[in-house]
């Protein structure tokens, strides 16, 4: 945690960068997620499947809050509680620490203590990535093979709703054949258009939607359902492995590149120079080993403001458009 102290503070000063140059393109095209699993807001870039979802949510919250307290106990501040909780389907961690102990401590040890929760959610991000890659570069090209796009949700609102369903096989597109996601990305994106007509022959049979163009992007055609490549055991592998256990490690990769992205994208966007998250607490300590804390304050508290801002814009220009779309499906389901 000596190394994670200037690791946090980098990625401290990268996400501060990164926030402030995405106001840059935000008009162009606004993008942003909302890390709900199960939520499908349409134009969000992220979907987040429910089961893995909440699979990688609980590995980071019980990582993160788990990190501040095991520093917290190497370094001699003692712990009130610590635990698990769960709010409705969604699960949560926290960890109470001994308000004395940590005033007495050194600056170095709250250091330490704060920045531990994001640097071992990024260190599970380093171990998830490489088990993904692992598992995705040697083992599925192994026991799998491609058999089309399977469609995993159908947006609310969205012109495939009615249309096409979820868990539909689609083996071609305009008579274009498509075998994996890519081929089926690069196939909208470069030979369709918005106000195109879509024609998808599938397992169920064949069925035509009028594309339009994004939330973000109205100049890239939206078929309004996220896919995925649908996966095939081999019939050799099957006859040595069975089904399960391919399917199995195939699960854990899917499960790992959530719990990989999950981590990193929570572990950076927590060290953000904004109290009270701990990169705020982070930045406050730093400040006061030269400033007087009237200053400190100050700075701390404008800084706050500033970067909430630009978040809450961020947020509300890129989703809640989304969100509106989806009021109708809503109310229609009640």
């Amino acid at each position: 945690m000596n190394i994670g102290i200037p690791i946090a503070v980098m990625a401290m000063a990268f996400m501060v960068y990164t926030i402030i140059m995405s106001l840059q393109y935000m008009f162009e095209a606004p993008a942003a997620a909302l890390l709900l699993p199960g939520v499908d807001i349409p134009g969000s870039p992220v979907f987040i499947p429910l089961v893995s979802g909440i699979i990688a949510l609980i590995l980071l919250m019980v990582v993160h809050e788990f990190g501040h307290g095991i520093l917290a106990r190497v370094d001699g501040v003692r712990i009130k509680s610590i635990g698990v909780i769960l709010l409705a389907i969604l699960p949560g961690a926290f960890v109470e620490l001994e308000e004395e102990d940590v005033e007495k401590a050194k600056r170095s040890v709250k250091l330490r203590i704060y920045a531990a929760g994001s640097i071992f959610n990024m260190a599970l991000a380093v171990i998830a990535l490489v088990i993904v890659m692992v598992i995705s570069s040697f083992f599925i090209p192994y026991a799998f093979e491609y058999e089309g796009i399977k469609i995993t949700s159908v947006t609310s609102g969205g012109p495939a709703e009615g249309v096409l369903q979820e868990g539909m096989i689609v083996s071609s597109i305009n008579g274009y054949p498509v075998n994996t996601k890519d081929e089926y990305t690069d196939l909208v994106l470069n030979k369709t258009k918005p106000g195109d007509k879509l024609t998808y022959v599938t397992d169920q049979g064949t069925y035509t939607i009028t594309s339009t163009g994004q939330l973000s992007n109205e100049s890239i055609t939206y078929p309004g359902f996220r896919s995925e490549t649908y996966f095939v055991v081999k019939p050799e592998v099957s006859r040595i492995y069975g089904d399960i256990l391919p399917w199995f490690l195939y699960n854990v990769a899917d499960i790992g590149q959530w719990v990989y992205a999950l981590n990193l994208m929570v572990g950076l966007f927590n060290l953000l120079p904004i109290k009270p998250l701990d990169g705020g607490i982070i930045f406050e300590e730093l400040l006061g080993y030269k400033l007087p804390e009237k200053f400190v304050t100050k700075i701390v508290s404008s800084v706050s403001i500033v970067l909430v801002g630009i978040v809450a814009f961020i947020i509300i220009y890129s989703i809640v458009p989304g969100i509106i779309q989806m009021v109708p499906g809503i109310i229609q389901m009640i």
